[in-house]
């Protein structure tokens, strides 16, 4: 299946069972713009929580917060916004689509990877098991040609973004023959930035209103409240803050579905350290993110490390995580040595004194900050794309399977009498009234048995609890499992904790940390 095909057959599911939805459809829908239906509203809640019990629960020195989204406009200006957030775009003339300049050149510089990959793969398969991998890329003419092209281009590419040279980002554009998607032409106006902030207005008269920004990240919710939880919480560094929430981009090339959107969530924590100590902590919450992506059971080649090309105006390291989407591997987490930039321009901009007093040393600092921010969104479009596969069974038989991992499935057990007769609907809502408690429960009696098995695969839900004649007898039922498709037999009063040891937490995130 190819890229195209597996992020529509993906966007389709998501709209036919009810996870996500174009915004204000009837009205021919917002570009950019989406809602979460009954059942996406589920899986991005449980992610949600999935991601904050890691971080809060799990870790004695890190806590949450939830900051405004309207935030005095002097925040921006310290953190830097106003003046350097922007992105370099350019536009093919003939399509009239606009495109983001660096990531043009970017995916030029992966299609040489990509090259690269192809060259070894195919004398992989020629060899056979003799095959050396190592000797085969350092010593082969093909590869060593594609790899300097490579080399040379991003070499340029990185001088060019750290000199903010626009139009040496265009000559990259046409010197490496890039087209555009859609015309397949290479007819570029020049590279320009724009400004992603989006503008309103705070106050009740036009004339004397004052102008604001929606946040277009949360971070500098948790740093203007530094001193704040500092205090109250009676913190020690290294500690760190949380938070989740809405942020805000006027992206101008927002496309491939939830990944790019104008609206989106974030999971954003700040860890506060010692300075000259940073560095240290940028390696440790590097590995700890990526052992909680793997804890979800996705396998480890879908992830890997990205190291920036060009830092951002506050890091002195940064690297992204990278997910293969069904459109490549592109960033879903950031990890960032942000320096003390934040809390030092805040302090300046505020006229406050922002720094943490070290009892042990007598001293006070402004701290460093390591910087760990996912978008939910991504993260669900990762998990989904992942997840959704077609299957084909011993039988011949094929389904649909959404193989979620079970913690974060929206529903988490079907209850399903075998037949609208003989007293089984009212026996099966007396077992959804012992589970509704503590799972999200689907009760479903409409179509054969295996048709409402089919449809909770579609919808990723992990057990279905069969109420059969059988039953009335003994009092136990069916327990089946999606990923195995084993059924076993349960006492009813068995169910409830055996579908709470499947999902408890510990079985995805291990012991807690210190």
């Amino acid at each position: 299946m190819n890229q195209d095909t597996a992020l529509k057959d993906l966007i389709a599911h998501c709209k036919e069972y009810g996870f996500i939805f174009p915004s204000s459809e009837i009205y021919d829908g917002l570009a950019a713009v989406y809602d979460y239906g009954q059942l996406g509203v589920e899986l991005k809640n449980n992610l949600r929580n999935y991601w904050w019990n890691a971080m809060t629960r799990l870790h004695q020195n890190i806590v949450g917060i939830d900051a405004a989204i309207f935030m005095h406009p002097l925040t921006w200006k310290a953190s830097g916004h106003v003046d350097a957030f922007s992105d370099p775009l350019i536009d093919n003339k003939d399509s009239k689509k606009r495109y983001r300049a660096d990531v043009l050149i970017e995916e030029q510089i992966e299609k040489y990877n990509e090259k690269i990959k192809k060259e070894v793969e195919k004398a992989q398969k020629r060899f056979g098991e003799s095959f050396d991998r190592e000797l085969f890329i350092s010593t082969n003419p093909r590869i060593q040609e594609i790899a300097s092209k490579r080399d040379a281009l991003h070499k340029r590419y990185v001088k060019a973004m750290e000199e903010n040279n626009l139009e040496e980002l265009r000559q990259i554009i046409l010197d490496e023959e890039i087209v555009c998607p859609i015309s397949g032409t290479r007819n570029w106006t020049e590279v320009r930035y724009f400004n992603l902030m989006f503008e309103t207005k705070l106050g009740s008269v036009a004339e004397e209103a004052s102008l604001i920004y929606l946040r277009p990240e949360t971070a500098q919710g948790i740093f203007v409240n530094f001193l704040n939880v500092y205090k109250t919480g009676r913190m020690k560094v290294p500690f760190g803050i949380a938070q989740t929430g809405k942020a805000f981009r006027n992206e101008i090339v927002a496309r491939q579905f939830i990944f790019r959107m104008r609206e989106f969530e974030q999971m954003e924590m700040q860890f506060f350290v010692k300075p000259g100590t940073e560095m240290e902590w940028y390696h440790y919450w590097k590995e700890e993110r990526m052992k909680w992506h793997l804890s979800l059971g996705i396998p480890a080649e879908y992830y890997r490390f990205h190291d920036h090309d060009k830092l951002a105006h506050y890091a002195n390291a940064a690297c992204d995580i990278q997910f293969n989407f069904p459109f490549g591997f592109k960033e879903l987490e950031g990890i960032h040595s942000r320096t003390d930039f934040d809390l030092a321009n805040h302090e300046k901009y505020s006229g406050k004194k922002i720094q943490y007093f070290d009892p042990e040393t007598n001293e006070s600092y402004i701290p460093y900050v390591i910087e760990t921010s996912i978008g939910l969104d991504r993260s669900f479009l990762a998990i989904m794309s992942f997840a959704l596969r077609e299957e084909t069974l011993a039988d011949g038989s094929t389904r649909v399977h959404l193989k979620l991992p079970y913690i974060l499935a929206p529903i988490k057990v079907a209850v399903l009498p075998l037949v609208k007769k003989d007293g089984l609907p009212e026996k099966a809502k007396e077992v959804l009234e012992l589970l509704k408690w503590d799972f999200m429960c689907a009760y479903d009696d409409k179509d054969s048995i295996g048709r409402r098995y089919r449809r909770q695969d579609a919808t990723g839900t992990p057990f279905c609890v069969t109420i059969d004649h059988q039953t009335l007898d003994d009092n136990t039922v069916t327990l089946r499992d999606r990923d195995s498709l084993e059924q076993i037999r349960l006492p009813i009063n068995e169910v409830h904790m055996y579908i709470s040891d499947k999902l408890h937490i510990k079985n995805y995130l291990g012991s807690p940390k210190k």
